[in-house]
Parts: structure tokens; sequence; C-alpha cells
């Protein structure tokens, strides 16, 4: 029976230049681009040892006869920070657009709020809080 290793999650995107500035300017790093030069078709970034892959649709219905459609979602990324109001009004100034503000939540432990990539993929930003 085979193993199996090295989790990751890939997300389609209409726009993979705008979609990889927005993880980028979360604190994932990229480590690996295909192709090398040119616009990319594929980029994989890590934060904290989580890999993130982001693909164009193009690459996945040309390339694998895949056909993603950006409209359902049925996953989210979650990020932990040690200061949501914060992370979210720099993301804000930015232009991201924030699906759900900042709220306390499970009787006061976490404070959380979500914002959404470029492609509407939410992501919760999320924070424990000190009693």
């Amino acid at each position: 029976m085979p193993t199996y290793n090295s989790p990751a999650i890939n997300l389609y995107s209409r726009d993979l230049v705008r979609a990889l500035a927005l993880y980028k300017d979360l604190g994932f790093v990229e480590t690996f681009r295909t192709p090398k030069t040119g616009d990319p078709i594929h980029v994989e970034l890590k934060l904290d040892g989580f890999t993130l892959g982001i693909a164009t649709i193009e690459a996945a219905q040309e390339m694998h006869g895949l056909k993603p459609e950006l409209g359902g979602r049925g996953i989210e990324i979650v990020l932990w920070t040690t200061d949501t109001d914060a992370a979210v009004s720099e993301l804000e100034g930015k232009g991201v657009t924030v699906l759900s503000a900042p709220h306390d939540f499970l009787d006061g432990k976490l404070r959380s709020a979500w914002i959404q990539d470029p492609d509407g993929n939410p992501i919760q930003i999320v924070q424990k809080r000190t009693p």
C-alpha cells in the first residue's frame, strides 16, 4: 500500500500574479515557480511548514483536462496571528475585501475575521485571546 506525505492545498486563480502578491503580503514565501521566466502558471509558497500552490485556470484546463469552477467554496485558508484587528486593518488598507469584520467567538477565546483573496477564496485571520 502506498504512503502519503507533504500535504498541500492548490488554489486555482483567474489572476495568479495578483493572488501571489496577496499571499506574499500575508508572509508566504515563494519556493517554486513554473515557468521560471515570464508569466507563471503555477507557484508554490510556504508559511510555517504549510505549502500553498496557486495555478492558473488555463493551466488546469489545458494541461490536466480539469474544469475548475471558482463559484462555490468548500475550503478556506486559516492564518493565526497575534493581532487580528491590526492584520485586517492593514489588509483592508491595501484594498483586500473583508468578508467578516474582526469579532470574538467561542466565549471570547478567539478573535477572528475573514478576508478573501482576488479569486474569492476565504482566508480566516484568527488569534487566541488572553483571559
